[in-house]
């Protein structure tokens, strides 16, 4: 039997660490592919960017912190209970970007004329701050007196100097996560994201159909054609997020509600490493689904990792669009040393020359003239 869960045990850490590379390498290339292609310094991908940093810091930070939880160390109650609070955190500013991308999205597709008149970059700045702000909120709610404290000095779990087995249920309140994250933050977010991605079909599919569209775009078909494609990828992004995180709210629904009920070990195990392996699943959707960021992870790989110069690539593209002009130089025979080739002549140099054998004309008749 202890062979066994240390078998379950090593397997976990092992898909840990895959999980973490993965996790870490994939959302730093969404930044570096934000950073050198401008087609995607828009607002949305600015909260792209901001989910890409929380998954970053969840491949970087908490995977190995959960780790040494597993390993069920013994430290001080505060300080497990800040490691506990920091995955909190994180989550809690994945759903509010994931938030702001949805509401982006629908003022996008609801207001196409006035956007970009609406939605600045500073304020998408400001709505970035906000989230974070009120993810550390939620998050380190805990630390403030709502834990498991009381209760561990009621059972006598910890020692007088505050010294307790680092596990995630002996620091954190069951009634903290069921009812003000689960229930506050969590799910209302989730709902309302689910609604306004079905607002967002629902007015594409309007538009599509109708035809008859008014905005400031040339081929407003094609735009929106774009808004729908773009929605999909998102809304797959909410999907998968919603997948890996509900089995684990429901997990600490069931030991809040019914606490007799034994967990067992290979499931909670599974339902962790769902939720951190959506962290490094949003890089794949997004290679998949957006060009953009397809077309930037190429260039970022040809470039840094095959030692491809990207350059080229760029001349080479450019070199299509000017092809006409050097085909025509070409066609052109080459001419002798001897030849000068005339230079181009200002329309006034032009218009004296015309204007001066009239002149000559008119000055020689009057010559004439005096002459008789």
């Amino acid at each position: 039997m202890a062979g066994a869960l240390f078998s379950v045990d090593s397997v976990y850490i092992g898909m840990e660490v895959v999980i973490a590379v993965a996790s870490v390498i994939g959302n730093v290339m969404v930044v570096w592919a934000v950073k050198i292609n401008k087609s995607l310094r828009d607002t949305t991908f600015c909260f792209i960017v901001s989910l890409a940093l929380a998954d970053i810091a969840v491949g970087a930070l908490v995977i190995p912190l959960a780790i040494t939880i597993n390993i069920g160390l013994q430290t001080h109650f505060y300080s497990c209970l800040l490691v506990a609070c920091t995955v909190l955190v994180l989550t809690q500013s994945s759903i509010l970007a994931l938030l702001a991308i949805a509401i982006d999205r629908y003022l996008r597709v609801k207001i196409p004329t006035r956007y970009k008149r609406v939605v600045t970059p500073r304020r998408a700045a400001l709505a970035v701050v906000i989230c974070w702000t009120v993810a550390f909120i939620v998050g380190l709610t805990p630390m403030l007196g709502w834990n498991n404290l009381k209760r561990c000095q009621e059972n006598g779990s910890i020692s007088s100097d505050l010294i307790t087995t680092c596990k995630f249920e002996n620091v954190i309140s069951m009634d903290y996560m069921v009812y003000f994250n689960f229930f506050g933050w969590v799910l209302p977010p989730l709902l309302l994201m689910l609604f306004i991605y079905a607002e967002i079909f629902y007015m594409i599919h309007k538009q599509l159909n109708n035809k008859k569209l008014n905005t400031s775009h040339a081929d407003p078909n094609r735009y929106y054609d774009k808004e729908l494609n773009l929605a999909k990828s998102l809304a797959l992004v909410l999907f998968l997020f919603a997948v890996s995180w509900l089995p684990l709210h429901i997990i600490n629904c069931i030991t809040l509600f019914c606490p007799e009920r034994n967990k067992p070990k290979v499931v909670l195990y599974i339902a962790i490493l769902l939720t951190h392996g959506n962290s490094a699943v949003n890089p794949i959707v997004y290679a998949f689904r957006i060009k953009k960021f397809r077309s930037a992870f190429r260039k970022i790989w040809q470039q840094y990792f095959c030692c491809k110069d990207t350059s080229a690539l760029e001349t080479q593209a450019s070199d299509r669009k000017e092809m006409p002009t050097l085909d025509l130089q070409q066609a052109t025979p080459p001419l002798s040393p001897q030849t000068e080739i005339p230079k181009p002549q200002p329309l006034s140099e032009q218009n004296q020359k015309t204007e001066s054998p009239q002149k000559h004309k008119g000055q020689s008749s009057l010559l004439g003239q005096n002459a008789a």
